[in-house]
């Protein structure tokens, strides 16, 4: 009989897996690197906005590219490891999970750079005292962002579930946002521009919101295999 015939399969399953282990490490690292730099592009895009800082305002657009650049590396070393490893049940849910959440982060990091280039081109005008929420929205979208990635670390649904609720008050403050700046350029036509300045950035915040909102819906997939609109 050869020596193949003596192998237990488990055995070939536990060989396989320091593998797995070390390229699930490196992709779960390029997501969480991910995490960390969405949440500080979105600080620095709404300091640019505050501040009508155009040249803070290029540092985020070109930071961006990082992001990006993290994104296709987690894409790619997952669909190799599908390839290679063929995972299954929950190991393949979580490959799953990790790429879709790459991707949300991706597009987060362009609204944040989509606000920086809103501060960029309000730079040359006079500020908008109607905006002033602007900051507070992104400071509570960047805080769900870092909330989201350590219930996503921690495969925690229950924090999960509580960041998403908290997409309601980025809607209440976006609607704001939105009928303030709106009256004040009905009121004075000369707000025009800042204040459509102002209507794109308060729009790219409340979209990353959403998107929080998308991997916390992730996170309940992982653990239960189902999906669920938890913001209907």
């Amino acid at each position: 009989m050869s020596d193949m015939a003596n192998i237990d399969p488990k055995d070939l399953t536990h060989a396989s897996r320091p593998g797995f282990d070390s390229a699930l490490a490196e992709i779960k690292d390029d997501v969480l690197r991910m995490g960390m730099l969405v949440e500080g592009q979105i600080h620095a895009a709404i300091a640019a906005f505050a501040n009508h800082d155009a040249e803070a305002a290029l540092k985020v657009i070109k930071t961006d590219t990082q992001i990006n650049e993290l994104q296709r590396h987690a894409t790619s070393a997952i669909a190799d490891v599908i390839a290679l490893q063929s995972p299954v049940a929950r190991d393949l849910r979580y490959l799953l999970t990790l790429d879709h959440v790459s991707y949300e982060l991706e597009r987060m990091g362009d609204h944040a750079a989509s606000v920086a280039k809103q501060a960029q081109r309000m730079a040359p005008f006079p500020h908008l005292k109607d905006d002033g929420e602007i900051p507070e929205l992104g400071r509570l979208v960047a805080d769900q962002v870092k909330e989201i990635i350590r219930a996503l670390v921690d495969s925690n649904v229950d924090a999960a579930r509580d960041v998403a609720r908290r997409d309601d008050e980025v809607d209440a403050i976006y609607r704001r946002i939105f009928e303030q700046v709106l009256k004040a350029m009905r009121d004075d036509p000369e707000k025009i521009e800042t204040g459509t300045g102002a209507l794109f950035a308060g729009h790219y915040l409340e979209r990353i919101g959403d998107r929080v909102t998308n991997i916390a819906e992730d996170i309940v997939f992982l653990s239960s295999g189902e999906v669920e609109d938890l913001n209907p």
